[in-house]
């Protein structure tokens, strides 16, 4: 007997995935005979309504002696998120065919509903980072192309020596301050885009360049200002013009979520001119934000008192943020190509959808990522669901569930299970949302990828064991071959690989500031970069396969694989996880395809094409 349905084939439900507003799809099942069905319904919701809408299915007659068709077909009229499931009534009462809680099929009995995404009839995407290669740079630990500087009355602590450890123990009082400094700047960028231009980069991500009392700079101080530290407005037009010349973009990351206290709007210290929120009630920055006693007793974001949160959906603060000569508008005005959204699930829907409108209206072009960990489809936050990616809000997101996959596969989990994760977001996500998928194995918030896959576990381990604790040169020769398996993964899933900078040479590290050290100049693994090279070369020559269709081949617990299908030419990719050579025997309809990455020196794998 055939299965009943499954979410993800085509014969069942077509087409794949999530659907724009009016489009209609079209369902079927499969249902045994014996089972006497009388009447089959589609049973819809809507999300956040209680009451279904039904839709009765045709009997479309057997499918052998043993099977019979039923199939309808749905329009989707309003943009959301909608959960469905089969009613059947049959000689032996009700019967609901749900999901299977571990994959996309269904079955007899089962209470857990498909998701199908509808987003806006109008939503698009820019292409031009379609198929492209993104670089994440924290700015001050990039490149320093000025001398060190000698700054009056700051508190910042400046590293004389280029990849020192950046200070990681804590004050008399505790507290981390994250005021060391390495002096990378804009002007570093500019001297090393041609290595950007050899490494196959469309794209610069700046960690935020905004001034603010941090070296992450997550604590803005003035939005209008870049910090002198990394340079002028001068440089980065500089930056923006030079990036052009070599057909690169630059996004830039917003933090709307919250500010500095130590900031022009909030000037807790009084090293700002300004009459900060907490120096008056009658600043014009004082509704900003949300004061349960003014001025000592105010939220804060996840409780860090140096991060005031900002009330988005103020009507000022949202005119400066989004408004005609806005924060959104200026810098692409000045150069950007688009913005990264810091905590976009702490970010309300109006504010996102106030944030598109200014950005897009600049510039139809410009793009918005946002960060959200989870699936961004079906995120609920602030106890309602969120609509990121209906097509009024975000372009797209950084991917967290396909990092876990590809990490989790190539640390021994199970190919299949990893495929059911990258399966999962592909059938939720828009379609214009896909392309532009940020595929990343390290972030600035995560332990390097090369140190969690060959290094010792992390376990919630103290600063100071994390400051002890390097690769061994047999872990460290492992991690480079684990990182090209990882890697030659993200490089080729849909979306495009968002490469951390000092990844593609093996800079290593767990989590903040050990995460954060300086690019390894002179000291690059030269095996791992080349490799590097290699994917951005093959992404280049098959640059239009990677917006097109996505098939998994055979997985198991050591084996993914799958085909990416363009309009011309399609790759089918192979990765091994074990140390021991496989077979994989493959339909013969796979012949005419270009296998790439089949073997990754220790991780051998062997492919043979069936018979038939």
């Amino acid at each position: 007997m055939g299965c009943l349905f499954d979410s993800r084939n085509l014969f069942y439900k077509n087409p794949f995935g999530a659907v724009k507003q009016f489009e209609n799809v079209h369902f079927k099942i499969l249902l045994p005979r014996e089972l006497k069905c009388r009447k089959a319904k589609l049973k819809i919701y809507l999300d956040g309504q209680n009451t279904p809408i039904f839709n009765n299915m045709f009997w479309c007659g057997m499918n052998d002696s043993s099977e019979e068709t039923w199939e309808c077909h749905q329009m989707f009229k309003e943009s959301g998120i909608y959960w469905y499931s089969f009613e059947l009534e049959t000689d032996f009462g009700i019967k609901i065919i749900g999901k299977n809680q571990n994959n996309s099929s269904g079955i007899l009995g089962s209470n857990i509903s498909w998701q199908i995404t509808c987003y806006d009839k109008n939503f698009s995407t820019p292409d031009w980072l379609y198929g492209g290669i993104m670089y994440q740079i924290f700015p001050d630990r990039f490149f320093k192309a000025r001398e060190n500087r000698i700054l009056e009355n700051s508190n910042r602590e400046l590293h004389s020596n280029w990849g020192d450890l950046p200070n990681y123990l804590p004050d008399k009082n505790g507290e981390y301050h994250n005021n060391d400094y390495f002096q990378g700047d804009l002007l570093g960028v500019v001297e090393k885009i041609p290595y950007l231009k050899e490494l196959g980069v469309t794209c610069v991500y700046l960690n935020p360049i905004f001034l603010s009392s941090s070296n992450h700079r997550y604590n803005t101080a003035d939005y209008s200002k870049i910090d002198p530290l990394l340079g002028t407005k001068d440089d980065f037009k500089l930056l923006c013009q030079k990036l052009k010349e070599n057909n690169i973009k630059l996004i830039l990351d917003g933090v709307f979520s919250h500010t500095g206290s130590d900031s022009i709007y909030f000037n807790k210290y009084n090293n700002f001119d300004s009459v900060g929120a907490f120096n008056s009630k009658e600043s014009k920055y004082f509704n900003w934000y949300k004061f349960n006693n003014w001025p000592d007793d105010y939220s804060s974001w996840w409780g860090i008192k140096s991060l005031p949160e900002v009330n988005e959906e103020n009507e000022s603060f949202n005119e400066f943020i989004n408004g005609k000569d806005g924060i959104a508008k200026n810098w692409i005005r000045k150069g950007a190509s688009g913005w990264r959204l810091d905590v976009a699930d702490e970010l309300p829907d109006i504010f996102l959808e106030k944030f598109r409108k200014a950005v897009k209206e600049e510039n139809p072009d410009a793009v918005i990522f946002g960060e959200v960990w989870e699936d961004a489809s079906n995120k609920i936050s602030y106890e309602h669901r969120r609509k990121f990616l209906l097509g009024k809000q975000l372009d797209s997101v950084m991917n967290y569930p396909f990092k876990d996959a590809i990490l989790g596969f190539v640390s021994g989990k199970d190919g299949r299970d990893m495929m059911e994760i990258i399966l999962s977001i592909l059938e939720n996500y828009p379609k214009p949302t896909i392309p532009l998928l940020m595929n990343s194995l390290s972030t600035h918030d995560t332990i390097r990828a090369i140190t969690f896959l060959a290094g010792e576990p992390y376990n919630s381990q103290d600063r100071i064991w994390q400051a002890s604790h390097k690769l061994s040169d047999s872990q460290r020769k492992l991690g480079i071959k684990l990182m090209k398996l990882a890697s030659g993964i993200q490089f080729t899933l849909p979306g495009i690989p968002c490469i951390y900078y000092g990844d593609e040479v093996g800079l290593e590290g767990y989590l903040d500031p050990f995460n954060r050290k300086c690019f390894p100049w002179n000291n690059e693994n030269l095996e791992l970069l080349n490799w590097y090279k290699y994917l951005s070369n093959l992404r280049k020559n098959k640059r239009e396969i990677f917006s097109g269709k996505f098939y998994p081949c055979y997985n198991d617990k050591n084996i993914l694989s799958y085909v990416l299908e363009g309009k011309d030419s399609s790759i089918l990719c192979v990765f091994n996880s074990s140390k021991k050579q496989k077979e994989l025997r493959l339909n013969t309809h796979y012949n005419n395809l270009d296998i790439v990455i089949e073997s990754l020196e220790c991780k051998f794998i062997k492919i043979t094409h069936a018979k038939n």
